[in-house]
């Protein structure tokens, strides 16, 4: 088999990986899943396990890419910054002295200071398409509300935002979606330019620090008021770049994901939501339980460790699947329906758990919260475009969400 011919079975999986989860929580231990190269781990009990050990599940290889690179990429990325460990790939003390600034530029007093921010560029990209009658909810809304977020908390100039998220998308493509070697020589070009404009950023708030989330993680990361190293500098721009995709892809991929749902089924759902916005927080934490956007993450093991009846050596990949134990019928009644009168769960593992649980879980949240009141209210009317197919879903695990979601109202 080619590599061509896994990364097709890869993407079949990634679209539809639901029908493996069943199998692997029923089946007696872990499930090896050779398009994965990894041990499926699908039940609720065993995820929750997986992610309260981290000393024995290293994070380090937590993003590994499905792609291979070429020699074209490879002769331009050496001109940008990185590759070093971030939050997402690190463990033990490196973890938490990464963790330490997302936590306070996440945290609950200046979420709700971006509340107000959130609110006024959502209401400006619906007034952008409402008198269309018509648009692309992914393209018009899904992926471009959490971009202009992320930048806003980072700090970056609203100019600026859009060839960041391009650099951003990719710099995900580069590493997860096969393309010719000059299709990833162009995509390295554009994630290295993405990388000298947050070194300018980086620099410029070393010199000038903001009451931004860029000037609290050069202040932790990098101690100190002298010019920073060049090894300063690629920390920093990997970190900032790592946390600028993850802001933009997971957000606008839970956003995408719960339209599509509640406008699913004869649009049942989104009609009790118009009727009864008091169901909007339920809503949101059933969508990020129902369908993760973040459906899995790599660990690998440290030692030699039993899990779920499976003897595993030191160096096994585990592929640990939120979306798998987010439907564990053990644990939640119908867990594969969708159903916004379920009572608020905020102990899913939509956002992670234990120490790599998600630093962003508030703030997407809120995006979505403020999303369906503004749509609700706005779009009652709101109902997918006549004659086109069911959307399908994009090929990958770290930001599940439909390619494209054509509506009318």
């Amino acid at each position: 088999m080619t590599w061509h011919d896994d990364q097709a079975r890869r993407d079949e999986l990634y679209r539809d990986p639901y029908p493996l989860y069943d199998r692997a929580r029923r089946a007696e231990g872990l499930t090896y899943v050779p398009e994965f190269d990894a041990w499926l781990v699908a039940r609720d009990r065993e995820v929750r396990e997986v992610l309260l050990r981290a000393e024995d599940f290293s994070s380090a290889n937590s993003l590994l890419a499905d792609v291979p690179l070429s020699e074209a990429a490879l002769g331009v990325l050496p001109r940008g910054f990185g590759p070093r460990p971030t939050v997402v790939s690190s463990d033990g003390a490196a973890h938490r002295r990464h963790r330490a600034p997302l936590n306070r530029g996440l945290s609950g007093a200046r979420v709700a200071a971006l509340v107000p921010y959130v609110r006024t560029y959502a209401a400006e990209l619906v007034d952008g398409f409402a008198a269309d009658g018509a648009a692309d909810l992914v393209e018009a809304y899904a992926q471009r509300l959490p971009g202009l977020v992320v930048g806003r908390l980072i700090g970056l100039d609203p100019a600026d935002v859009p060839a960041a998220v391009h650099g951003g998308h990719r710099a995900e493509e580069l590493l997860f979606r096969p393309l010719p070697p000059e299709g990833q020589a162009a995509a390295a070009e554009d994630v290295v330019a993405l990388q000298h404009l947050l070194d300018g950023y980086v620099r410029e708030r070393r010199a000038h620090p903001r009451d931004d989330l860029c000037s609290v993680m050069v202040a932790a990361l990098a101690p100190g008021t002298g010019e920073l190293t060049l090894e300063q500098r690629h920390e920093l721009v990997t970190s900032l770049q790592n946390l600028l995709i993850a802001g933009f892809l997971t957000t606008g991929a839970l956003i995408g994901t719960t339209l599509l749902h509640l406008l699913d089924d004869d649009r049942r759902q989104w009609r009790m939501l118009c009727a009864d916005p008091s169901l909007i927080p339920a809503a949101v934490e059933e969508a990020a339980r129902h369908d993760t956007a973040i459906q899995a993450f790599r660990r690998t093991t440290t030692r030699p460790v039993t899990l779920g009846g499976t003897e595993l050596p030191a160096g096994a990949a585990v592929l640990v699947a939120y979306g798998a134990a987010n439907r564990d019928e053990e644990r939640y009644e119908r867990a594969g329906e969708f159903d916004i009168t379920r009572p608020v769960n905020r102990q899913h593992l939509a956002f992670g758990h234990g120490p790599h649980g998600c630093p962003g879980s508030r703030l997407a949240r809120e995006q979505l919260r403020l999303t369906l009141e503004l749509l609700t209210s706005r779009l009652p009317g709101l109902r997918p475009a006549p004659g086109r197919p069911r959307p399908r879903m994009r090929p990958t695990l770290i930001h599940r969400s439909p390619e494209a979601l054509h509506v009318t109202w």
